[in-house]
């Protein structure tokens, strides 16, 4: 009795120590549960870099998608293809069209009851087929995807194409989409699985750890910022930013607060692929354009509205995914909540300026920031910066070109002046009307 003790209590240590020496796998669970955009692609691209931080040793991209953008997919199945540990798709319900293309990606497919793969046909966002360049586009990284994985390349192209008659498999006019056993009978899927933890048992690994990934808390907050409500209060507060700072030039608050908006609004929308640089650049010429015609260039003409256009423009186009100025695949509505949201606003930021810029001028902020004294004449002070003489009446002539302002001559020595509005040539005779100020206003001579 006592040897068959020793002997359970041997056994039982070299079972545990093996269990100890063998090395726990690492398992990386991503989550692809939405339409591919660039929020999925940015999700892909920061999981997999996540599970080489934490050195993986297998990846399993769960999917139930229908689909999404095209130029995204491709760089998922791109990035998934030259990922050098094993990755393995679980779809969970669907893998269409874009979502095909991922799952065919991948080293290993498996699927869940009831689920489907294929029907990668590209479609516009009004649903109709794309066009043709599109599709064959689709049809050729269907066909080299598969290749790569060693699936049946025809039959990844019959999931686009519905003019490919595969005898048995797809009749013409149709395209793949196959369920889990016919899935498994022409080599897109290993096998019916219940659970992401099957897959393990499936592959005969017991000791392993799943993790599931999370974006960290800076992209959730990056994710927040991409909020229709928060861009329309960040595009109110840049619009109110910058025109309180040409009201109140060198009080500074303004325009920093104009900056730190721009900052959080342009940021995630292009750490998510939707802003391009031209985008950005668009909007900077904007700025400066509006900038000219309001410090340099008389009146408002050209310059400022085609500073306006370039500025709104950019950010409605910044929140869309379009491909310089393709809007094959974007959503309507997504077109018209970027306007909508840019216009409101727009209009919340023309209420805010007109209501609220005498109560900030009023309020004691303000007060200790601004200089608002106010120097009477009835107390001594003076606007005219020709003490002791009168220039009201001299006449002079034009040393400069004045439109609206400029140089003039009087008796031989220069002042700077301006006009009511009006250009005055080199040369031409001036009277003067008024020296208060540092600069003279002058008219045409009679």
């Amino acid at each position: 009795m006592i040897q068959k003790i020793v002997v359970l209590f041997l056994l039982t240590w070299s079972f545990l120590a093996h269990a100890e020496d063998e090395p726990q796998t690492k398992v990386l669970l991503l989550q692809i549960q939405d339409n591919i955009d660039p929020r999925t692609n940015r999700y892909s691209e920061l999981g997999l870099e996540r599970a080489n931080e934490i050195n993986a040793d297998i990846v399993i991209l769960e999917l139930d998608t229908y689909g999404g953008a095209l130029n995204d997919a491709d760089e998922i199945r791109t990035r998934i293809l030259n990922f050098e540990k094993p990755i393995y798709a679980f779809i969970n319900k669907d893998a269409a069209s874009a979502g095909a293309l991922i799952s065919i990606a991948c080293d290993s497919i498996y699927m869940a009851k009831g689920s489907s793969i294929g029907a990668a046909t590209v479609v516009t966002q009004d649903g109709s087929a794309a066009p043709d360049k599109y599709q064959s586009y689709m049809r050729s990284i269907m066909r080299s995807t598969a290749e790569a994985t060693g699936r049946n390349p025809a039959i990844a192209e019959a999931m686009v194409d519905e003019d490919i008659n595969l005898d048995s498999i797809a009749t013409q006019g149709k395209v793949v989409t196959f369920s889990v056993s016919e899935a498994i009978k022409w080599g897109f899927c290993e096998a019916q699985l219940d659970r992401v933890e099957d897959i393990m048992s499936r592959i005969g690994i017991e000791n392993y750890e799943i993790i599931t990934y999370e974006p960290s808390a800076t992209n959730k907050v990056i994710s927040l910022f991409l909020n229709p409500f928060i861009s329309g209060i960040l595009i109110m507060i840049i619009i109110g930013g910058i025109y309180f700072e040409l009201q109140t030039p060198g009080v500074g608050f303004p325009i920093l607060a104009s900056i730190i908006a721009m900052i959080l609004y342009f940021t995630p929308y292009y750490l998510n692929g939707l802003a391009e640089n031209w985008e950005l650049v668009a909007f900077a010429l904007g700025i400066v354009l509006i900038g000219l015609e309001v410090f340099v260039i008389p009146g408002f003409g050209i310059a400022g509205i085609s500073g306006i256009i370039l500025t709104l423009g950019s950010l409605i186009l910044s929140m869309l995914n379009n491909q310089q100025f393709d809007f094959q695949f974007v959503n309507l509505d997504e077109v018209f909540v970027a306007i909508v949201t840019t216009l409101l606003a727009l209009l919340g930021s023309v209420i805010v300026m007109a209501f609220g810029g005498v109560r900030l001028t009023n309020s004691k902020v303000f007060q200790k920031i601004a200089l608002a004294d106010t120097q009477e004449t009835s107390q001594g002070y003076s606007s005219s910066f020709y003490k002791g003489k009168s220039m009201v009446g001299k006449s002079g002539k034009a040393y400069t070109i004045l439109r609206p302002s400029g140089r003039i001559e009087i008796e031989g020595e220069l002042y700077d002046a301006f006009t009511r509005g009006e250009y005055i040539e080199e040369g031409q005779e001036i009277v003067v009307i008024s020296d208060e100020g540092t600069s003279l206003k002058v008219k045409k001579a009679n």
